[in-house]
């Protein structure tokens, strides 16, 4: 990937004021962060993004010690991350946008060079290399892909698959979706590693 990394993309929702305060799926989201994956499903307009811009600000306004809050990387997906190398370097992006040091990031430190080569790196390296960084840190970190059914495609949801199937107790994965990936979600649901928030339910 070649093109320059568009900012916007990791914005996180900022809620509005007259946004409805909604307690009891903030409360599950909250209990989520225990297990490996949050998949909210729902079709368009029933307000997935908000319900988690609301929640995060919720959690960044709460009660005890900042150094106890999940940090949040957010990647708003759209149909051109559909290609491995771009939707790792958003990826990367999105991680590095938590380091202490923005312009010098130590998480995923190269790795959005590599991606830059002529030959990039395998999904598997990459997520890899940053699942063993994310292994030493002490802060509980949660990785948001919104509108994960615009990249969607065999090769990204086999990455999405290894990065759940190796992932540290130090991360969260949130998935926004219009429809069910194609996880093994029933195998995630019946090790207890899911959370699901769906239609219904907004």
């Amino acid at each position: 990937m070649s093109d320059p990394i568009l900012a916007t993309k990791l914005y996180k929702p900022v809620p509005r004021p007259e946004q409805i305060l909604r307690t009891r799926l903030h409360g599950r989201l909250t209990e989520g962060l225990s297990r490996k994956l949050t998949l909210i499903s729902a079709p368009a307009g029933f307000g997935k993004t908000t319900l988690l811009g609301g929640w995060m600000a919720a959690v960044h306004a709460g009660s005890g010690s900042s150094v106890d809050r999940p940090r949040v990387a957010w990647v708003s997906l759209d149909a051109r991350d559909h290609h491995p190398t771009r939707f790792l370097t958003y990826v990367v992006a999105a991680l590095q946008t938590l380091d202490p040091n923005p312009a010098d990031p130590s998480l995923g430190r190269g790795l959005l060079e590599r991606l830059q080569a002529p030959q990039p790196p395998s999904m598997e390296s990459v997520l890899t290399s940053l699942l063993n960084q994310i292994a030493s840190l002490a802060d509980k970190i949660i990785l948001v892909l919104d509108d994960a059914h615009l990249a969607g495609c065999d090769p990204i949801y086999a990455g999405i698959a290894f990065l759940l199937e190796h992932m540290p107790p130090q991360l969260h994965l949130i998935l926004t979706t219009r429809e069910d990936p194609p996880l093994p979600l029933a195998r995630y649901r019946a090790r207890g590693q899911l959370t699901e928030i769906r239609a219904d339910d907004l």
